[in-house]
């Protein structure tokens, strides 16, 4: 009796999940867009963008290793993944509540504090990299 109420609710998975194959690859194409639609309406997203935009332009302008590149690029989008999760999260909080509750202000603190670490990590590396072919070579 089991076995039937597994696959009942396995096919109700499988209807709800969408499409298979390059169906849900032009499904997932389309949420991505819609999802990055949606982090450009928030100012501290954009202000990221804006921000990277600069320094991956100085990143390629500046002569740097590949390795430096490399690394200095990864940094970058780290800050826009980790911004596009803080939205996320800001927003899935908001849906549930706008009530005040010590929970949300956690899971939102938490995520500010993880976009902060993802900024200090640009920071540090650029520091580095400046440092490392214009002053001291210590690194």
């Amino acid at each position: 009796m089991n076995d039937n109420r597994e696959d009942r609710e396995l096919s109700y998975a499988e209807q709800i999940k969408g499409k298979t194959g390059l169906q849900r690859l032009i499904n997932a194409w389309g949420y991505s867009i819609d999802g990055f639609k949606a982090a450009m309406t928030e100012q501290g997203f954009r202000q990221l963008v804006y921000l990277n935009s600069v320094l991956l332009v100085l990143c390629f302008v500046l002569p740097l290793g590949p390795a430096t590149r490399m690394m200095l690029i990864m940094a970058s989008f780290i800050t826009l993944i980790v911004e596009l999760f803080n939205t996320g999260v800001e927003a899935a909080v908001d849906h549930t509540s706008l009530e005040k509750h010590i929970l949300a202000k956690r899971a939102k603190d938490v995520c500010s504090a993880a976009q902060t670490v993802a900024l200090m990590l640009l920071a540090i590396l650029w520091l580095m990299a400046l440092w490392r072919e214009y002053g001291l070579n210590v690194f």
